[in-house]
């Protein structure tokens, strides 16, 4: 496993959903957000009400260096969700314990829900620029090398208003495959929290003068992490989302960051898993597979915590 940047605690390197720069979107939602840290550990928790519970939840936390750090991050969280009548904690850690021994913790796996991606694809970017193009697909680096020659352009925007590049060419998306993506005012809080300080940029591609394609990427001292994006189908025979990626990652080795993280792929290459499609196209790019333990809750008021998981059993079956 990979481990990710330093950001509040000396010597605990973090994912990015858990560094000041996400805490301060989620407060610019109106969420609560929780921290604390030790010797060898730190997390934030965004505080989430629903199905009449309140849980704490760590995106891809918490940080930990050791099985010992993760026990005492516990348990600053039990306090944390016992002060805030929390019904369970859910936690996704990155590195340094196992899924048995999370269970012997008395965690159990939420296999119905992964909030955020298990499994995921990290390129190296400190090879040359040559490795790099090489680990890529034939296809995937020829249009990285030459996208221009099709008559497209690439283009980067921090400018917060600009978000609706993106949102506007998401709604469409949705709209074709029948699946709901986050609000406009997600994406526009989002911008205004994250662009002024280049924790995230912008990226879309124009041809003959239009936005056809466009994502959004996560920076911080280490890592590019390939977010949100969105391709208008009318032009997919010009691929503008390969030579968007391909132009990210060639700017993210500029930058000096050390990797690029693809953000999440299918567990397997089983062709009808419904991540199959976008799982190819990012293994086009190269990477090495990188694996969590996955999302899992620690039941604190047991009744509670049984009748949420008996409501999201009935809502999926009812779906």
């Amino acid at each position: 496993m990979l481990s990710y940047k330093l950001q509040y605690t000396k010597d605990i390197m973090t994912h990015f959903l858990q560094s000041s720069a996400w805490k301060t979107f989620q407060e610019a939602l109106g969420r609560q957000v929780v921290y604390d840290s030790g010797k060898g550990w730190s997390y934030q928790a965004v505080i989430e009400s629903g199905t009449g519970n309140v849980r704490l939840y760590c995106p891809y936390g918490p940080t930990i260096t050791s099985v010992k750090a993760f026990d005492e991050a516990l348990t600053s969280l039990k306090k944390a969700a016992h002060d805030r009548g929390a019904a369970f904690i859910r936690v996704e850690p990155t590195t340094s314990v196992s899924p048995a021994q999370l269970r012997s913790r008395g965690l159990k796996p939420v296999t119905y829900q992964q909030l955020q991606p298990a499994h995921t694809l990290v390129i190296d970017l400190t090879a040359s620029t040559e490795e790099i193009l090489a680990g890529m697909s034939q296809n995937s680096r020829n249009l990285t090398r030459n996208y221009a020659n099709k008559g497209l352009s690439i283009h980067t925007s921090s400018d917060p208003e600009d978000i609706t590049i993106l949102t506007s060419l998401l709604a469409s998306v949705g709209k074709r495959n029948h699946i709901q993506t986050h609000s406009l005012g997600y994406f526009k809080t989002q911008a205004a929290a994250l662009f002024p300080t280049g924790s995230a940029l912008l990226y879309y591609v124009q041809y003959e003068g239009k936005p056809i394609a466009a994502a959004l990427v996560y920076d911080d001292e280490t890592t590019r992490y390939y977010a949100h994006a969105a391709a208008d189908d009318a032009y997919r025979k010009l691929s503008p989302g390969t030579a968007l990626v391909g132009q990210m990652i060639l700017d993210a080795k500029v930058k000096g960051l050390a990797s690029f993280d693809l953000y999440g792929i299918a567990p397997t290459d089983d062709p009808s898993h419904p991540w199959a499609g976008f799982t190819k196209f990012k293994r086009s790019f190269g990477g090495t597979p990188v694996s969590y333990v996955g999302t899992w809750d620690l039941p604190l008021k047991p009744i509670r915590y049984a009748l949420y998981r008996m409501y999201q059993t009935l809502r999926r079956a009812l779906r």
